[in-house]
C-alpha cells in the first residue's frame, strides 16, 4: 500500500513538471509584483525586552524575633533616612538588658573583692608571711573577675544593640514598594532576617535589567543609546543609555543571554517597577539613503525569467560583441551556468554577503538585472549602494504565471502560496 501512495504521488509530480513544460511552450505570461525604490532613513536596531527597577533597593528586615506591635507606614509612602517606620515588642530585649547589667554589678564587686585581697596578700608575700601559692590564687581570681567584667561589658552592649534592633528605621530615603508584615505578626529572626518592607531609592531614576542573546551582545555598548516601550503607554517612547553589560551569562533551554543594564530618567513618575519594556539598542543609523524591501533582495527569478534574460543577452551580444554592456544597467556579467545564481557581480564571488541582486523591467519592458552593495537595516528596508539605483524604481518582489489558453490555469496552482503548483511555477519560492 505505502508503494502504491508513493507511486502515485511520484506521478502526480512528474505530471505537474510536464504540465508546467508543456504550457510554458504552448504559452504563457508572467505576472510580476513590484516594489518600490526609496529614499529614507535606516535604523538597525537589536530588539529584547527586560523589566524597569529601581536603581537601588534595599530589603529592610529585623535582626530580633518578636511580635510586631507598631507599623508607621504603608505602601507607596515616602520615607527619610533614619525614619522609624516599625517597632518590634521589647518586654523581653528589656528583660535581657536588666539582666545583663545585673550580672556586671555582680562581676564589679567580685572585681572588687579580688583587687583587695590581691593588696592585702601582696603586702604579706613581700614580708614573707604568705606562701607563693597564696599569691599566685589571689592574682588568678584579680585576673578572673576584670575578665569576667569585660564579658559582662559585651552582654550588656548586645542587650543594649538588641532592644535598638526592635525599632525598624529606614536606611535610605526612599519609597515603599513593598510591606510583608502586619500588626500583631510574630517574625522570627533565629536563621535569616526576614523582609518587612523593600524601600526604592528614587523612582526618578530607573533601569532595565534587558536579557540579550549571545548572537547580539557583542553589538551592545556603554553609553549606546536605547528606546523603549511599556504596555501601560502605547504611544509613549521611552529613552535611555547603555551604562554596563554584565559579564555573567545565563543559559535557559541552551540558549545563552547576558544582561544590559540601561539607566532610564522617569522625572514624571510615569515608569513603575516591575513593568515590562521592549528596548530597541540603536546600533548604526543612517539618514537619506536608498532602501528597498527585503522581500526584493530575496527574490529570485524563475526559469521563464532566465530564458528570457538570455536571449536578449544572446541577441546583444551580436551588436556589441560584449554582454556586460546591454541595456546599460547591468553592473555584472550574464553566467550561463543555469539556476538562479546565473548573474555574478563584476567582483568575481557570487556568494559575498554583502551584495545583491535587483530584478526589475527597463523602458521596454524587458528583464534587466541590477547589482548592488547592501547597507544597514531595520528587519524590513535594507539600504542599497549603486549608482543606478534610484528613488521611485519599480523592483520586481515576487512573479506568477499565467496561462493565456482560455484562461485555465495549473490545477496545482489554486492556493498560490501553498501547493505545489506555486512552488513549481513562482519566482521566489525558494
Amino acid at each position: 500500500m505505502k508503494k502504491t501512495i508513493i507511486s502515485v504521488s511520484v506521478l502526480i509530480v512528474l505530471a505537474a513538471i510536464v504540465w508546467i513544460s508543456t504550457s510554458a511552450e504552448a504559452g504563457s505570461r508572467l505576472e510580476y509584483r513590484f516594489v518600490t525604490i526609496e529614499r529614507g532613513n535606516l535604523e538597525a536596531v537589536v530588539a529584547s525586552t527586560g523589566n524597569l527597577s529601581a536603581v537601588t533597593t534595599v530589603q529592610v528586615g529585623t535582626q530580633v524575633s518578636g511580635i510586631v506591635n507598631d507599623i508607621y507606614v504603608d505602601f507607596n509612602d515616602q520615607v527619610r533616612r533614619g525614619q522609624i517606620i516599625a517597632r518590634i515588642d521589647t518586654t523581653l530585649l528589656v528583660s535581657s538588658v536588666r539582666d545583663a547589667e545585673a550580672t556586671l554589678s555582680r562581676n564589679t564587686a567580685q572585681l572588687n573583692f579580688a583587687r583587695t585581697e590581691y593588696e592585702r596578700v601582696k603586702n604579706l608575700y613581700e614580708k614573707s608571711f604568705a606562701t607563693e601559692v597564696e599569691y599566685n590564687q589571689v592574682k588568678y581570681n584579680l585576673d578572673l573577675a576584670e575578665a569576667n567584667i569585660v564579658s559582662s561589658q559585651i552582654n550588656v552592649d548586645r542587650a543594649n544593640r538588641n532592644l535598638a534592633y526592635a525599632t525598624i528605621v529606614s536606611p535610605i530615603d526612599g519609597v515603599v514598594v513593598e510591606r510583608n508584615v502586619d500588626e500583631g505578626q510574630t517574625v522570627a529572626a533565629s536563621l535569616n532576617a526576614p523582609q518587612l518592607f523593600l524601600i526604592a531609592n528614587d523612582l526618578t531614576d530607573m533601569e532595565i535589567l534587558v536579557s540579550v542573546d549571545e548572537s547580539d551582545i557583542g553589538l551592545i555598548k556603554e553609553g549606546q543609546t536605547a528606546r523603549f516601550t511599556v504596555q501601560a503607554y502605547d504611544e509613549d517612547v521611552f529613552y535611555g543609555t547603555v551604562r554596563q553589560v554584565r559579564l555573567q551569562s545565563e543559559s535557559v533551554n541552551n540558549v545563552v543571554s547576558y544582561t544590559a543594564v540601561v539607566d532610564v530618567n522617569n522625572p514624571d513618575g510615569k515608569l513603575l517597577p516591575g513593568m515590562t519594556a521592549t528596548v530597541e539598542f540603536l546600533i548604526e543609523t543612517a539618514d537619506d539613503v536608498i532602501k528597498v524591501a527585503n522581500a526584493a533582495l530575496r527574490f529570485r527569478p524563475n526559469q521563464q525569467m532566465m530564458e528570457q534574460m538570455r536571449e536578449r543577452m544572446a541577441a546583444q551580444r551580436p551588436a556589441s560583441g560584449d554582454s556586460s554592456q546591454g541595456g546599460g544597467e547591468q553592473s555584472g556579467t550574464w553566467s550561463q551556468g543555469g539556476g538562479s545564481g546565473g548573474w555574478a557581480s563584476a567582483g568575481g564571488s557570487r556568494g559575498t554577503s554583502d551584495r545583491a541582486m535587483l530584478w526589475y523591467l527597463d523602458e521596454t519592458g524587458d528583464i534587466s538585472v541590477l547589482s548592488v552593495r547592501k547597507g544597514i537595516t531595520d528587519g524590513s528596508m535594507t539600504e542599497v549602494l549603486a549608482q543606478q539605483a534610484e528613488e521611485g524604481m519599480q523592483i520586481i518582489a515576487g512573479v506568477s504565471v499565467v496561462e493565456e489558453s482560455g484562461g485555465i490555469q495549473n490545477p496545482f496552482n489554486r492556493q498560490e502560496d501553498n501547493d505545489m503548483g506555486s512552488r513549481f511555477r513562482r519566482g521566489g519560492g525558494f
